[in-house]
C-alpha cells in the first residue's frame, strides 16, 4: 500500500470526532475571534485555512498510532515580557491560529516580537482512559516552556526539531488549562535561525517566531515505542532497525516488513538492539521507482501486543564510487546527475509553514513534474510530512542544517547547534529520500568543519556529508574532510576537481531574475537576483543553456551534481522558476523537463565507461596512511612514489602525470603513458614497475596493461591487477613501485590501492613560451586575432596593414602560469606586468596586483583544441570555463550550451590557433 496504515485517517477515532472536537477545544471567552491578516501575497490554499481545519493531517508519518487527538486551531496569544509569571486562568487579549508562526499573516498576529503566551484549553477523550497522555510539539522556535493545569511540564530549546512531554501526571478529569511561553530573538541571539532576519533585505527573509508546526495528543501504554531508527542494507538484502523506548522493564521487539499485504520478512528483538528484518530481493528506491515498504513494530511482554505502530522504509543505498575517472555520488551503485533547485521553504501567507498539505506537496510535484530529481532543503528543516511526501513521489534530498548569525560562534554556540544538529539527524534518519546532509553554508556561523565532518559521518555512516556548502565563498578553507567539494558560482556554471575522497557539486548557481507584476513580494522596495531576464521565453533559453553547460562540466573536469537557485521566489528574490505566490510558472515545462531527462540520461552512459576517464591525464596518489602526500612517478625509467606538491618542480609534475589509455593488450584494462615521455608507458618486469619505450611484441603490451579492481582496502579507489599475472598487483614498497602476489593483510591491501587525481601538469597542450597571437578558427572569421582595448579583451581583424598598436595589442608573451607552473599567462606585449585575466567571466587586461586571486584569475591551462584543432585554454580556478569569443567580445564560458552559446559554436569559437606574433 506504499503508506502509513491510518495516515490519511486523521488517527481514525480523532477523524469521526472533528466536529464534536471543535466544541471540546473551544476557547473560553478569548476576547478577540481569530481572523487572517493582509498579505502582500495569498496562494491558492490561502483561502482554504480556517479554525477548524489548520494541517488536520497525522503529522508523524514514520512512527503512526490510531488514536491522537490534533490542538491545531484557535488558541488565545498574549504578549510577555522575561520573567513573566505564567497567565493561569486568564484571557489573553488576541487569538492566533495554531501552527503559523506569529509574524505570518495566517496567524493572525502578523508582527515580530521575542516573548509571548500561547494559551487554550482541552478535554482528554475517556476512551483514552488508564493510559499515558503525551503532549507532542512539531516545532517551535525557539525556546518553549509548557505549563499544564498551572505546573511546568518541561522546557525545550531547539527550533527545528520535535519534543514531546508526559503529561498524565499533570492532567485532571475534564477541562485542561495549556499554556507555552515562547522565547525567541532571532537573530538577536545565537542559535541556528537560517535565514530569519528581524531586518529582512534581499536574501534574508522574514523570521519565523512560536509555534510553527503542528501540536497534537496521543495516548500510549507505560512501556511504549518512542522512536524508530532504520537503515536499509541493500547488499545484505535486510533493513537495519534500532527500536529506542521508554518505561521498559523486559519487553522485546517484533519488527514485520511488507510488501503490501505480503509479508517480506520479520526479526524479535531486543529494545535499544539493532536488529535485521530480512528483505529477500529487495525493491529499491529511487526517484524513477520511489517504492516503500510497510512496516508494523510490536512492543510485546511474552506474547501480549503492549503497544503497537505502523512506518515505512525504502531500500536504497547511497556512496561514492569512481566512474568515468572521478569520485562520484552513486544510488544503489550507479552514478545519476543530481540536478536539483535550492528550497527555501518559504509561504508568502505562512511564513514557515504551509498552509495546507496540498501546498506542501505541490513544491514536490512541481520539481518532479519539471524534470528535476533533487531538492537541497536549504538552511530550513520541514515538517515530517514534507519527508513523508519526499520518500512517497520520490525526489533526492540534501538536508541542511540552519546556520547560525554569528562569523564566529562562541563555545555555548557551538554547544547548541550541535545538539539541534543530532537531533535533526535522528528524526529524519529514516527517510530514504534524505541522501546527504548540509553542515554548513558559506562560512556563516562556520566552525571546525573538519571534526564536524567527521562527527556527522560517525553519527550517520550511511548517508553523504557536505561539511561546506560553498568552499569557494566567503574566505572559507576546504575543510579536508566530507564527501563532497561543493562550490557557489553565480550565474556559472563552475566545478571543482573531484578528489581522491570528494566527488565534485555545484552547490548554487544560476539565481537569473524575471518580475512579474502582481506576483512578487514587495514590502522591503527592493529585490535580489544575478542577472535579469525580461520575459518567461528569455529566462528558459538562459536555463536551458546553462543544463547543457552542466552536461559539459560533468565529462570534464567531473561534476555530479547541481543546485539551481531556485524553486520559487521569495520576499527579495525573484529569481525562482515559480513566483512565490506559486501561480506563475515562468518557463517552459516542457523545454526545461527535456534538458533535465537528457542530463540525467547522459549521466547513466558514464556507468558503462569504466572507472577511469580514456584519453585524459590523471595522477596516481598513495592512499596508505601517513603516505597520501606521495604520488607515482618515473625517474630514469624506473617508477616510485614521491611527495608531489603544487610548487614542485615541472619536471617532476610531468613525470608524475600519465595519459590514461585504453589496454594495449586489452581494452577493457588500462595502460598509462608518459605525460613528457610520448609513446612510452608503465609495464612490470621482473615485477619492477618501469616507464619504457613501447617495442611493438605482445610481451610489453601485456606487461604495460592493468586492470581496475575494487579497492582492496575497500575504499572508493581501485587496485591495479596485472593483466597477464592475475592475483598480482601494483603496490609500493617504501618509494619502489612493484608487482606482486596478493598478501590478506591490511598493509598490501593499502599499498595497493591507489586514488586517481587531477593531474599535476594541468596543461594538455604545449605552448610555445614566447611572444605569439591568438587567431580565431571559427569559419569566416579566421582573419580575426585576440586584442585588448582599453582593458578589455575582443578579436578584431588583423593584418599587415593594421595600425602598430593593434599589433601591439594582439601579441601577448606567453608566461609560466601566475598561479600554476604547468599552465600559462598572457603578458601584454606593450603594457609588461599588465595580463588577461577573467573577472564576471569577462576578459580584460589589468596590472597585477600581487593578490592571490589575480593570479588564479590570470593563469590559463593550455588543452587540446575542442574543436580538433588548434588549442583551447581552461580557466585554472574554473575548471570546464574556456576562453571564447561571443561577437567580437572575449569571455570565460562553461561549455556547449553555455550563456553565449545559442548557436552551437561553442567548440569552434573557444579553439584558437597559436600563431606567429604581430608585433615581435
Amino acid at each position: 500500500m506504499n503508506r502509513p496504515p491510518g495516515l490519511t485517517r486523521a488517527g481514525g477515532f480523532a477523524s469521526r470526532l472533528l466536529p464534536l472536537l471543535c466544541g471540546l477545544l473551544s476557547l473560553q471567552g478569548a476576547q478577540a475571534a481569530w481572523a487572517p491578516k493582509p498579505s502582500p501575497l495569498n496562494t491558492q490554499w490561502t483561502s482554504q485555512v480556517s479554525t477548524t481545519n489548520a494541517l488536520p493531517e497525522y503529522p508523524r508519518p514514520q512512527m503512526v498510532r490510531s488514536d491522537w487527538l490534533n490542538l491545531n486551531g484557535e488558541w488565545q496569544f498574549g504578549n510577555a515580557s522575561a520573567g513573566q509569571t505564567p497567565p493561569f486562568g486568564q484571557n489573553l487579549a488576541e487569538s492566533i491560529l495554531v501552527p503559523f508562526p506569529i509574524e505570518s499573516a495566517l496567524s493572525g498576529i502578523k508582527r515580530q516580537q521575542e516573548r509571548m503566551w500561547y494559551r487554550r484549553t482541552f478535554t482528554v477523550p475517556a476512551a483514552w482512559s488508564g493510559r499515558r497522555v503525551q503532549l507532542h510539539f512539531g516545532a517551535v522556535d525557539w525556546e518553549a516552556t509548557v505549563y499544564v493545569n498551572g505546573q511546568q511540564v518541561g522546557k525545550h530549546q531547539g527550533g527545528f526539531d520535535a519534543f514531546s512531554f508526559d503529561i498524565t501526571p499533570y492532567l485532571t478529569g475534564g477541562s485542561n488549562e495549556l499554556i507555552v511561553g515562547v522565547y525567541d530573538p532571532t537573530d538577536n541571539g545565537t542559535q541556528p535561525i537560517g535565514k530569519q532576519r528581524i531586518q529582512q533585505g534581499e536574501i534574508m527573509y522574514t523570521p519565523c517566531s512560536g509555534i510553527w508546526q503542528t501540536v497534537w495528543l496521543e495516548p500510549t501504554p507505560s512501556a511504549r515505542i518512542t522512536r524508530l531508527d532504520m537503515t536499509p542494507d541493500v547488499p545484505g538484502s535486510a533493513l537495519r532497525i534500532t527500536v529506542q523506548g521508554a518505561g521498559i522493564a523486559g519487553q522485546t521487539v517484533e519488527a514485520v516488513a511488507f510488501n503490501g499485504p505480503t509479508q517480506v520478512g520479520s526479526v524479535t528483538g531486543a529494545v535499544g538492539s539493532e536488529l535485521r528484518i530480512p528483505v529477500p530481493s529487495p525493491k529499491l528506491w529511487s526517484p524513477e521507482s520511489p517504492f516503500l515498504y510497510d512496516l508494523r513494530v510490536s512492543l510485546k511482554s511474552g506474547a501480549t501486543v503492549v503497544d503497537q505502530v505502523t512506518s515505512y522504509f525504502g531500500m536504497r543505498s547511497v556512496g561514492l564510487k569512481l566512474v568515468g575517472g572521478g569520485l562520484r555520488p552513486v544510488l544503489n551503485g550507479q552514478f545519476v546527475f543530481q540536478v536539483g533547485t535550492l528550497d527555501q521553504g518559504y509561504w508568502p501567507d505562512g511564513v514557515y509553514t504551509a498552509p495546507t498539505d496540498a501546498a506542501l506537496k505541490f513544491d514536490i510535484e512541481k520539481h518532479k513534474e519539471l524534470g528535476f530529481n533533487l531538492i537541497r532543503k536549504h538552511i530550513k528543516v520541514e515538517p515530517q510530512r514534507w519527508y513523508y511526501w519526499a520518500d512517497k513521489l520520490g525526489i533526492l534530498v540534501w538536508q541542511d542544517m540552519p546556520s547560525m548569525r554569528l562569523a564566529t560562534p562562541p563555545t555555548a554556540a557551538r554547544t547548541q547547534f550541535e545538539l539541534e544538529m543530532r537531533e535533526m539527524i535522528d528524526e529524519h534518519r529514516g527517510s530514504p529520500s534524505v541522501i546527504a546532509w548540509v553542515i554548513q553554508n558559506e562560512g556563516w556561523g562556520q566552525y571546525e568543519p573538519a571534526r564536524l565532518a567527521t562527527l556527522v559521518k560517525g553519527w550517520d555512516p550511511h548517508r553523504l556529508v557536505d561539511n561546506m556548502s560553498g568552499i569557494n565563498c566567503c574566505g572559507s578553507q576546504d575543510g579536508g574532510n566530507g564527501d563532497l567539494a561543493d562550490w557557489h558560482v553565480y550565474v556559472g556554471p563552475a566545478s571543482p576537481t573531484p578528489s581522491a575522497t570528494r566527488a565534485a557539486v555545484l552547490g548554487e548557481f544560476g539565481g537569473i531574475g524575471l518580475k512579474i507584476d502582481g506576483h512578487w513580494w514587495s514590502p522591503i522596495g527592493r529585490t535580489k537576483d544575478y542577472e535579469l531576464v525580461t520575459s518567461g521565453a528569455a529566462l528558459t533559453s538562459r536555463y536551458v543553456g546553462l543544463v547543457q553547460g552542466l552536461q559539459n562540466l560533468m565529462a570534464k573536469p567531473g561534476l555530479s551534481a547541481s543546485v539551481y537557485t531556485e524553486i520559487t521566489d521569495v520576499e527579495g528574490e525573484i529569481n525562482g522558476f515559480f513566483t512565490y505566490d506559486r501561480a506563475i510558472l515562468k518557463v517552459d515545462l516542457n523545454q526545461v523537463r527535456t534538458a533535465h531527462l537528457n542530463l540525467i540520461a547522459a549521466s547513466r552512459l558514464i556507468n558503462n565507461q569504466g572507472p577511469l576517464p580514456v584519453g585524459q591525464y590523471r595522477a596516481l596518489q598513495v592512499t596508505s596512511p601517513g603516505y597520501t602526500h606521495r604520488s607515482v612517478r618515473h625517474f630514469e625509467n624506473l617508477a616510485g612514489t614521491e611527495v608531489v606538491t603544487s610548487g614542485s618542480p615541472g619536471t617532476l609534475k610531468q613525470d608524475a602525470t600519465f595519459k590514461i589509455v585504453a589496454g594495449l593488450a586489452d581494452a577493457a584494462c588500462y595502460s598509462f603513458e608518459s605525460r613528457n615521455f610520448p609513446g612510452h608507458y608503465l609495464r612490470h618486469s621482473a615485477s619492477r614497475i618501469r616507464k619504457d619505450a613501447r617495442d611493438g611484441s605482445a610481451l610489453f603490451d601485456q606487461d604495460a596493461t592493468f586492470c581496475a579492481r575494487a579497492a582492496l582496502d575497500g575504499s572508493p579507489n581501485l587496485s591495479l591487477e596485472s593483466k597477464n599475472k592475475p592475483g598480482f598487483y601494483v603496490r609500493h614498497r617504501s618509494s619502489e613501485l612493484w608487482v606482486d602476489a596478493l598478501e590478506n593483510t591490511p598493509g598490501f591491501r593499502q599499498d595497493a590501492t591507489w586514488a586517481f587525481t587531477d593531474p599535476w601538469w594541468k596543461s594538455g597542450a604545449n605552448v610555445p613560451s614566447s611572444y605569439q597571437s591568438f587567431q580565431v578558427t571559427t569559419p569566416g572569421h579566421t582573419h580575426r586575432y585576440l586584442r585588448h582595448f582599453e582593458s578589455l579583451g575582443f578579436t578584431e581583424v588583423v593584418d599587415g596593414s593594421s595600425t602598430a598598436t593593434l599589433k601591439q595589442d594582439a601579441t601577448f608573451r606567453l608566461v609560466t602560469g601566475l598561479a600554476e607552473s604547468s599552465c600559462y599567462s598572457f603578458e601584454s606585449r606593450n603594457f609588461p606586468g599588465q595580463y588577461l585575466r577573467h573577472a564576471d567571466s569577462r576578459l580584460r587586461k589589468d596590472a597585477r596586483n600581487g593578490t592571490a586571486l589575480f593570479d588564479q584569475d590570470a593563469t590559463f591551462c593550455a588543452q587540446p583544441g575542442l574543436s580538433g584543432t588548434g588549442v583551447s585554454f581552461e580557466s585554472f580556478n574554473y575548471p570546464g570555463r574556456y576562453l571564447r569569443h561571443f561577437n567580437s567580445e572575449v569571455w570565460t564560458a562553461a561549455g556547449f550550451g553555455s550563456e553565449w552559446d545559442s548557436a552551437g559554436n561553442f567548440t569552434v569559437d573557444s579553439s584558437w590557433n597559436v600563431a606567429p606574433p604581430w608585433a615581435p
